[in-house]
């Protein structure tokens, strides 16, 4: 197995932690339900470094130059991540849980009005 992990910083980007869970709402999440050989990707966040990345989880056998998905975080950003990293993965382990992937993250809680 492969793993990526992208970090940007957001200062002077224009977006913010809730401008981008707004797009995870509404468009960036599902384009990446249908890619082959994904295991895992999650949308990660550091609202105290002004930080907003992924973390994904690819099958030995996927093929990374596959076309995939725009990479929209880029696009809205303006910019590549500031840092990318990919590794194997030495092991994987899955603990004990309620189940299926129901809490999907803060981008698909209740919004709160300010």
């Amino acid at each position: 197995m492969k793993a990526s992990i992208s970090w940007w910083d957001l200062s002077g980007s224009g977006q913010t932690i809730d401008s981008l869970r707004v797009y995870l709402r509404e468009e960036g999440v599902q384009p990446w339900e249908r890619i082959h050989g994904l295991r895992l990707k999650f949308w990660i966040s550091d609202r105290q470094a002004n930080r907003w990345g992924a973390v994904t989880l690819w099958e030995s056998t996927a093929d990374l130059t596959a076309p995939m998905p725009p990479n929209r975080a880029t696009e809205l950003i303006g910019h590549p991540p500031n840092h990318r990293m990919e590794t194997d993965v030495e092991a994987i382990i899955e603990g004990v849980h309620s189940g299926g992937l129901l809490d999907r993250g803060l981008a698909f809680e209740p919004v709160k009005k300010s």
